[in-house]
């Protein structure tokens, strides 16, 4: 081998001896470096963990210190309502306490107050059995001494009572009549003032009298009957009073009712133009007068509805209407002014856009209560709205008749305008009469205290109010009943009414018999 070979390996190999150690020298400084700097970061970390722990400290620190502050407060508050709660439960206990004191002092009074009342009871009982048996002692004395049962000296007594109270009877009807003659010019005032007060007289006879006229005077004989039963019996079935006075060729029906004084009219009419009068022949004519009447009442609602152009009402609501041709107000026929109120109604209800078939129909019924029994207890208008709503009418036709005198509250215009309707027609000058519906009423009250009494079948008051005649039931009323029947609807029509002059209270007791040949 020759040195130009070996020199390149030699120089490679020196290359690495003198490389190796350069390396190895680099790589440890800068392993000394490195540590230098970890170090530095350790510790720069370690610093920035404990101030980050000395804050997070602090704050906790202050955190709990702040939780510490409310829960005291909330502790406070608590305390100071758990005390007032304790204050208010004492408080209470101790009126309960007090009230608990009382009711046993009260239990205590009643207990005392019980057993006092029943001891004076016990007392009480033991006088009465002490007094009974000297009672019958006594009795049983007196019969021994005069000789006879008590059933004997009661009906004595009763005699000697009799004796008594017709000796006062007579001594108080002599004092009755000089008392009369003592103030006979005191009495004729006061029936000069009444006079003056019912000045509307001829208005009120133009209402309560109809006139039948008969084709001769002799047939005023043929009306009265042998010892007037003719006329009795007309009356008594009609409640009408019959006049027969010195007009020649006529006589007056006088009645209140006007249905009762037109059925009296027709059934005279009848009897007049067929000349059999007799009490069964008036009995038959009545009956058919009262159907004949019905049919001009049925009639008239008809003509009425056609007039308003409504349609047809129920059956009944047909009756009451037909019922109101016979009946005023103040005077004021009803059912004209239910046809004048009916189209004042519509026609108003038309300038308002309203519908003006429910206005004439509510205006219509607004008094339709007037004519159903004044024995019916409450208002004519509460009345009618009960049987308007009971037949089915519409509820502002129900309410218009309720409230049209301010019963009940207004729910709709068409009440409203009903009102007002109801108030045009009744302030027409010449339309109603005060006098007359006084006298009415007054003739209605007399009548009703009559049929107030038990076995009272039927009550007619005549001669305007002068006379009230009592139809009673004969198997519930004897005679003897019916004289003190009499005196007692006298007593309480002078304690309940207000009427000049004097009422006779007739009584009549009628017996009949009916037997069938077969």
């Amino acid at each position: 081998m020759d040195l130009t070979s070996i020199l390149p390996v030699l120089a490679v190999m020196l290359g690495f001896g003198v490389a190796i150690p350069l390396v190895s020298y680099s790589y440890r400084s800068k392993a000394r470096s490195a540590g230098t700097l970890s170090e530095q970061i350790i510790a720069s970390a370690e610093k920035e963990a404990r101030s980050l722990v000395k804050e997070q400290q602090l704050e906790a620190k202050d955190e709990a210190l702040k939780i510490i502050q409310r829960a005291d407060e909330e502790a406070r508050t608590k305390f100071q309502e758990v005390r007032e709660s304790q204050r208010n439960i004492s408080s209470r206990e101790i009126k309960l306490d007090n009230k608990s004191e009382n009711l046993d002092r009260k239990e205590l009074d009643i207990k005392k107050v019980e057993a006092e009342v029943s001891q004076a009871l016990k007392e009480v009982n033991t006088e009465k059995d002490r007094l009974d048996a000297l009672v019958k002692q006594e009795n049983e004395r007196l019969e021994r001494i005069a000789q006879m049962t008590q059933d004997e000296a009661k009906n004595t007594l009763i005699e000697n009572l009799k004796e008594i109270a017709h000796s006062e009877a007579a001594q108080l009807t002599k004092q009755i009549r000089e008392t009369a003659v003592m103030t006979a010019n005191k009495e004729a005032n006061k029936i000069v003032i009444s006079a003056i007060q019912r000045s509307a007289a001829d208005h009120t006879a133009e209402s309560t009298v109809s006139v039948v006229e008969l084709p001769s005077d002799q047939m005023k004989g043929r009306v009265i009957g042998r010892e007037g039963r003719n006329i009795r019996t007309f009356e008594q079935l009609t409640g009408v009073e019959l006049i027969v006075d010195d007009t020649p060729e006529a006589v007056v029906l006088s009645g209140f009712d006007p249905v009762r004084r037109e059925i009296a009219r027709v059934a005279l009419t009848n009897l007049v133009q067929d000349g059999r009068i007799h009490p069964a022949r008036i009995e038959e004519m009545i009956k058919k007068a009262t159907k004949e009447v019905d049919e001009e009442m049925r009639l008239a609602a008809e003509e009425a509805l056609s007039e308003l152009h409504l349609p047809a009402f129920h059956a009944q609501i047909m009756k009451l209407i037909g019922r109101l041709k016979y009946r005023t107000s103040y005077g004021q026929n009803i059912l004209k002014h239910s046809i004048e109120v009916g189209w004042l109604t519509g026609l108003m209800a038309a300038e308002l856009d309203l519908d003006g078939v429910l206005a004439r129909r509510a205006g219509f019924l607004h008094d339709i209560g007037k004519a159903i029994d004044r024995n019916t207890d409450g208002t004519h208008a509460l009345i009618g709205g009960e049987y308007a709503r009971k037949y089915g009418e519409p509820d502002p036709v129900i309410n218009a008749i309720e409230s049209h005198h301010e019963e009940v509250p207004m729910t709709g215009p068409i009440s409203a305008l009903v009102q007002s309707a109801d108030a045009i027609s009744g302030s027409r000058r010449g339309a109603r009469g005060d006098t007359l519906e006084s006298y009415i009423k007054r003739l209605r009250n007399l009548e009703g205290i009559a049929t107030g009494f038990e076995g009272v079948s039927k009550s007619y008051a005549i001669q305007a109010g002068r006379e009230v005649r009592v139809m009673v039931e004969s198997d519930k009323v004897d005679d003897s009943k019916a004289q003190s029947l009499s005196l007692d609807i006298a007593g309480r029509i002078e304690a309940e009414m207000t009427y000049p002059g004097q009422i006779k209270v007739v009584v009549i007791r009628e017996s009949r018999s009916t037997a069938l040949a077969k």
